[in-house]
């Protein structure tokens, strides 16, 4: 009889847990669980922050996670601090055989127009022999930080080296080390910076540049998987209720109808209905006629104060 399951320990789940994340169709959502089954936390996913909070809120909805459990923003940074790498060893790797930095030196320095500085050779060198980025990713790293340089600024500009080691870092983190992760990256953060314009208009904001925070909440809703007509109208209802545009406020209308599973706009009139009567033409229902024998108490009480104020009169006179 051949072997169902790879060797190892045995990983069990209740029938429950397995029929509540079958309800919730959603791929990460398993993932995320059998990671906190299996170890207890959630750092071992190179997931970007949005990604594990959606899956986390996801679980929180069926009962699957604690409310308390800690969310890292994003995978750790390598504890050792990069080499202070010396020109010796810039030196020597750029004569040694077989290596491709060379190529890589000149590649980079063809896209940046310029000789590499020996300040810049150990940026690069940092990437690739730090963070063991290939060749072919760092590439695409530095096009994709002077597309965003260009588009800042106009055609021409290019990125310092720094900075391209500092996005670097950030790919690292995310665990963006294959051509195929690069492009994924890439094709995300195009199709996010197109995004960003589109809700800036939902939100009757004129364009502009985003600030962190806002472009956080505009990937955190786009993963959740908001069409337009739902955006706009968690939109206007913040508006209504803070009279102003607040992006924490909208921000907890939205991850309340995430947890509910409702991301369209016709999804959410059907799931989240104000639970007050509302009779035709949106006017709450009236309250209920007062209580009758509330209502004679109070005649009774003013007819007593009527003769009490006609006895005062006829004593003063």
């Amino acid at each position: 009889m051949s072997q169902a399951f790879l060797p190892g320990e045995v990983l069990a789940i209740t029938a429950q847990a397995a029929d509540r994340l079958l309800k919730l169709d959603s791929g990460d959502a398993a993932l995320l669980y059998l990671q906190l089954l299996r170890h207890g936390e959630a750092n071992g996913l190179k997931w970007t922050e949005t990604r594990l909070q959606s899956a986390l809120d996801q679980l929180r909805a069926q009962g699957l996670a604690p409310r308390e459990l800690p969310v890292p923003a994003e995978v750790p940074v390598p504890e050792e601090p990069p080499p202070d790498y010396s020109t010796e060893d810039i030196t020597q790797a750029l004569a040694e055989q077989g290596s491709i930095f060379p190529a890589l030196v000149e590649e980079v320095e063809r896209r940046l127009g310029k000789r590499l500085s020996a300040a810049d050779l150990k940026s690069l060198y940092t990437l690739y022999d730090h963070l063991a980025l290939p060749a072919e990713v760092i590439l695409m790293l530095v096009g994709w930080c002077i597309e965003v340089q260009e588009r800042k600024y106009g055609p021409g500009r290019r990125p310092f080296l720094s900075q391209i080691k500092k996005e670097g870092f950030i790919w690292a983190r995310q665990g963006i080390d294959t051509m195929e992760r690069a492009e994924e990256h890439i094709q995300k953060l195009t199709r996010l910076r197109s995004r960003e314009s589109e809700v800036l208009r939902l939100l009757d904001i004129s364009p502009r540049p985003l600030v962190q925070r806002e472009k956080d909440y505009i990937a955190a809703w786009d993963e959740m998987g908001f069409d337009n007509e739902a955006i706009r109208m968690a939109y206007e209802r913040t508006v209504l209720k803070k009279q102003s545009m607040d992006w924490s406020y909208m921000n907890g209308i939205l991850r309340r109808w995430h947890g509910k599973g409702l991301h369209t706009a016709a999804a959410v009139r059907a799931g989240d209905r104000d639970p007050r009567p509302v009779q035709a033409g949106g006017a709450q229902k009236a309250p209920p006629p007062p209580d009758s024998g509330q209502e004679q108490r109070a005649r009774e009480d003013m007819e007593r104060m009527r003769r009490l104020m006609e006895q005062m009169k006829q004593e003063g006179s």
